[in-house]
């Protein structure tokens, strides 16, 4: 008769954390680009009226980066389309800080796109 021996339990592997981190990360921002920054834009919230109207591209462009930035954060939460969505919305980041930077000439901020960028870059990295 052999004996079966089970490993003992151990604490989460580096990959494991890694991959908790990433989800709860993808989940956050998913909303938040879904939630309160997609959305307004697409149903016409007052605050990115303005904004869009001194950027002087029309309504157009609002619901245009409305749709990217709801399909983004959507797209952030389905694994098949995780690092896509997430290379996506680096580029649209880069995009909102050089907007405000050149068209709105608020540079200050531009900063927040930017951390965003950074932030999507590494998800998309870690996504391999």
């Amino acid at each position: 008769m052999t004996a079966i021996s089970h490993p003992a339990p151990t604490a989460a592997t580096p990959g494991k954390v890694r991959n908790r981190i990433l989800w709860t990360l993808q989940i956050v921002l998913g909303l938040f680009f879904i939630i309160a920054s997609g959305l307004p834009k697409l149903l016409g919230e007052a605050t990115a009226v303005h904004v869009f109207q001194q950027i002087g591209w029309g309504e157009w462009f609002r619901y245009l980066t409305g749709a990217v930035e709801v399909s983004g954060g959507l797209g952030l939460m389905i694994p098949r389309l995780t690092r896509a969505a997430a290379a996506g919305l680096t580029i649209t980041m880069i995009c909102a800080a050089a907007t405000q930077i050149f068209l709105v000439h608020a540079p200050a901020t531009a900063i927040f796109p930017l951390v965003l960028a950074v932030i999507f870059g590494w998800i998309v990295t870690q996504r391999r």
